[in-house]
């Protein structure tokens, strides 16, 4: 069974990224020198706190597995455990990447996620 987390990016960003074939992070990531990730069951909190309001955002989702020991869970908002990617995202891992819009009542409308 493949386990899933969540990269919420701006289009922009992402583009850059497919063009390159490697996401490098976004300011936030690169500022804390590691890329930020959310499990399903965290991603609408994480929409809701650091992205509210903002269009023109996507959804990413990523193998875990393919991963590797770069990838660490640690403490973060409340205590939870958060993925963390202490590399460059290899694009391969993606397995596919989806609008995330905002809806009329300004929450963002999630494609199905495995949680």
């Amino acid at each position: 069974m493949t386990t899933l987390i969540y990269k919420i990016v701006p289009e922009s960003l992402w583009r850059e990224a497919e063009a390159r074939g490697v996401f490098r992070g976004a300011p936030i990531d690169l500022t804390d020198g590691y890329i930020h990730f959310s499990t399903a069951a965290q991603a609408r909190e994480t929409a809701a706190k650091h992205f509210a309001g903002q269009t023109g955002l996507l959804l990413a989702a990523i193998d875990e597995a393919r991963l590797g020991p770069a990838l660490r869970y640690e403490v973060s908002r409340g205590g939870a455990l958060f993925p963390h990617l202490y590399a460059p995202l290899d694009l391969s891992a993606v397995l596919w990447v989806k609008p995330l819009p905002l809806g009329s009542d300004g929450v963002h409308i999630f494609p199905d996620v495995d949680e």
